[in-house]
């Protein structure tokens, strides 16, 4: 087998954890986001602890990619494919953490009765989630319109957060009673809005990949 063959088949077997990964994160956030709107506490707990997989696949990209430096000494374009998929498993796992935290913040609402219907922050959910599918979907194609649309995206999650955090001060100031569980509801906000900027850092490595040059999509 040539040199040539054996990276590249490394190359095809990063691609294939990154998806794993993305999947396997983009599921996270939605459980996490069910678990909120159902006020499921036992689905919370599983998300926490599945955490840790999370963490193994990131390790798992990086072992194979230091291995193709080592022993291919890849250049030019081949070399910027590895590095932007060191900075993708980053934010994958980074993204990972905020579905925790959000499973976390349901279990400090103890189970109890919502002050709100939770509309908003299941919109941003669903969007930050897809957000990963097209993340990902953008590096394997190589797709740098895709890569560039996060930024659109992105300003969706941040407007649905002004939205809800203002809501939520109105919320507190009409009675005392809803500060903690708000406080809370605006925690997830926050998470869901941070998992949308990895998302648009993971556009800015596919970019970085293709071109050579790495734009601001959080600007």
């Amino acid at each position: 087998m040539t040199f040539r063959k054996e990276f590249d088949q490394g190359l095809e077997q990063l691609n294939q954890w990154l998806v794993e990964m993305g999947e396997f994160v983009e599921q996270s956030v939605e459980k996490a986001i069910n678990s909120l709107k159902d006020n499921d506490q036992e689905q919370a707990k599983k998300i926490i602890a599945d955490d840790v997989k999370v963490n193994e696949m990131e390790e798992r990209i990086l072992e194979l990619g230091l291995k193709l430096i080592a022993t291919q000494q890849p250049v030019a374009k081949d070399l910027r494919r590895i590095i932007a998929a060191f900075r993708i498993a980053n934010d994958l796992e980074r993204m990972g953490d905020l579905a925790r935290d959000i499973a976390n913040a349901v279990l400090r609402l103890q189970g109890e009765p919502l002050i709100k219907p939770i509309i908003d922050l299941p919109r941003m959910g669903e969007i930050a989630r897809n957000m990963t599918y097209e993340a990902i979907q953008a590096y394997v194609d190589e797709n740098v319109d895709l890569a560039y649309k996060m930024a659109k995206d992105d300003d969706q999650v941040d407007a649905l957060y002004s939205q809800i955090s203002r809501e939520l001060v109105l919320l507190m100031m009409e009675n005392p009673r809803n500060i903690a569980q708000a406080q809370v509801l605006s925690f997830v906000g926050r998470y869901i809005e941070r998992y949308g900027d990895h998302a648009t850092n993971i556009g800015e490595s596919v970019v970085y990949l293709v071109t050579g040059k790495r734009p601001d999509l959080n600007a």
